[in-house]
């Protein structure tokens, strides 16, 4: 049923494109290669393709803490939404922070990214937090523990 993303770990090699789509979306934070380098050794970053296109990139952070929070991101660059990959994509990456461990998960979404705040709410993420880094507005959301349409 679903779009048959193909998921891969980012490498050394596909730093930069993960750090391009990142840079696209998230124009307020843009990322160096060194940042995206650290990133990916503490944190899982992935990209996804549907056949030969790149669609997105996705991060799954680690627990900053003694928590079994983790942080799932989901980004899919303009020309490709409203097509389900963001929703295959989540998908696939809650199943990772859940084999993880993590029971509570959360994101977080430039306020500006107006698609990106209706992808999240729309997935069952509900508001916690709001700040402000260099000049630009976030909003951290917490995945409600169960649908409601189930």
């Amino acid at each position: 049923m679903g779009k048959q993303l193909r998921i891969v770990e980012v490498t050394e090699e596909t730093e930069d494109a993960w750090r391009q789509i990142h840079n696209t979306i998230i124009p307020a934070s843009p990322l160096s290669a060194e940042e995206i380098s650290e990133r990916r050794q503490v944190n899982l970053l992935t990209l996804a393709y549907a056949g030969e296109d790149l669609v997105g990139n996705a991060t799954v952070r680690s627990p900053t803490d003694n928590s079994d929070t983790r942080t799932v991101i989901v980004k899919i660059l303009p020309e490709y939404r409203n097509r389900g990959y963001g929703t295959e994509y989540l998908a696939q990456m809650l199943e990772v922070a859940r084999q993880l461990g993590s029971q509570r998960i959360e994101t977080v979404v430039l306020v500006a990214n107006v698609d990106g705040m209706r992808f999240a709410v729309g997935n069952w993420f509900c508001e916690i937090d709001r700040y402000v880094v260099d000049g630009a507005e976030y909003v951290d959301l917490a995945l409600l523990p169960v649908d409601p349409r189930e």
